[in-house]
């Protein structure tokens, strides 16, 4: 019976630590200041299944003070494509945490609690007419172009 609840006990501590933050080796994950950098990585050849997550960089770029890499996949061997990280902190990826696709909310929410600056003055995928453009963009390439 004791060896039963210590089986237990092992088995919940390894569902526990499984269920913490993932944190991966990610190329250029800190500036040369140790700034976290926001990167994304996108499968090779470009345009497969991460062009998404690209214009999630760009409205994060437009409204966060962060460093911002943008990796295909070959220049991050082992990390999984498409991807999105936090210094070493995984928010999406492939086969985990929403399947790679990112959201401007998701990554936003987790530039708010690490306390990223907002910049001075928001770009102009804010404009209406520029966002109208643009989200109209978005559309076409979910739908493939058509």
């Amino acid at each position: 019976m004791n060896r039963f609840f210590v089986a237990l006990a092992v088995a919940g501590w390894a569902f526990a630590a499984s269920a913490g933050p993932v944190s991966m080796a990610v190329p250029g994950a800190q500036t040369a200041s140790g700034q976290k950098v926001l990167t994304f990585i996108a499968k090779d050849p470009p345009g497969q299944r991460c062009n998404g997550n690209l214009q999630v960089a760009a409205e994060v770029a437009n409204s966060y003070r962060v460093p911002i890499q943008l990796l295909p996949a070959s220049l991050a061997p082992g990390l999984p494509a498409p991807a999105v990280f936090y210094g070493t902190q995984l928010i999406v990826a492939d086969g985990k945490d929403f399947n790679g696709a990112a959201s401007y909310q998701i990554v936003a929410d987790v530039l708010e609690m690490e306390g990223v600056p907002h910049q001075a003055k928001a770009g102009l995928l804010l404009d209406q007419a520029v966002r109208r453009d643009f989200d109209a963009l978005k559309a076409t390439i979910k739908a493939g172009g058509r």
